[in-house]
């Protein structure tokens, strides 16, 4: 099915190779939002953005008088101002559930990811992090067997959130085993195949892949 536009007033300062803003962008493009994408460059960011965000930095959203910013804030919003198709669970138990997985995601592995893209670590150190997140992953492949999204029947904000993630993984030099990690490969080639996976994309997201 064909991603289905939604008109907004929405602009969006993003990052084209952060996984943070690529996680939002996936969320405007499940929702079939129309959105003014800014693309920031840390070296020479947009003088209003400092004036929208005390942090001056990406992922920023507006919407009309409404500044948003943290991955997370804005992806929750999204969801709640256009409701379908749904990307939350609708009871609060699975809310929450869903809202820790996606904590726990952040606390186990995004920190290893952030060093690994910045590469300003000693090689010693990014090896030690490669390791560590392909362990990781590798320990959780198991799960993504179960159901064809993460602990879900239905594509949610945790899977936004690890696309991103699993998309980057080559460039970052973690590799998967085949056959350890086969139900997580499988996973992310469903995510990638995904219509607004594909319309989520940057030119220099893409590159990420075409370049290996």
């Amino acid at each position: 099915m064909g991603v289905v536009t939604k008109r907004s007033s929405m602009t969006f300062f993003s990052s084209p190779n952060d996984h943070y803003c690529h996680r939002v962008r996936i969320v405007l493009a499940e929702k079939g939002v129309t959105v003014d994408i800014v693309d920031v460059d840390n070296g020479d960011k947009p003088e209003d953005l400092a004036s929208l965000n005390p942090y001056n930095e990406v992922p920023t959203l507006v919407d009309r008088e409404l500044t948003l910013y943290q991955s997370t804030v804005i992806m929750e919003y999204l969801d709640e101002r256009f409701p379908h198709p749904p990307l939350l669970p609708v009871y609060p138990v699975a809310r929450a559930q869903s809202r820790l997985l996606i904590h726990r995601i952040e606390r186990d592995w995004c920190h290893h990811v952030d060093a690994l893209l910045i590469g300003e670590e000693k090689e010693a150190s990014l090896n030690k992090r490669r390791k560590e997140l392909r362990e990781s992953l590798i320990a959780t492949a198991p799960i993504f067997s179960e159901l064809p999204f993460f602990m879900s029947e239905e594509f949610t904000l945790v899977d936004c959130v690890i696309g991103p993630i699993l998309w980057r993984l080559p460039a970052m030099g973690v590799d998967l085993p085949a056959k350890q990690a086969k139900p997580l490969i499988d996973y992310a080639e469903r995510l990638f195949d995904r219509d607004a996976f594909q319309v989520s994309l940057s030119e220099a997201e893409r590159e990420l892949r075409q370049q290996l």
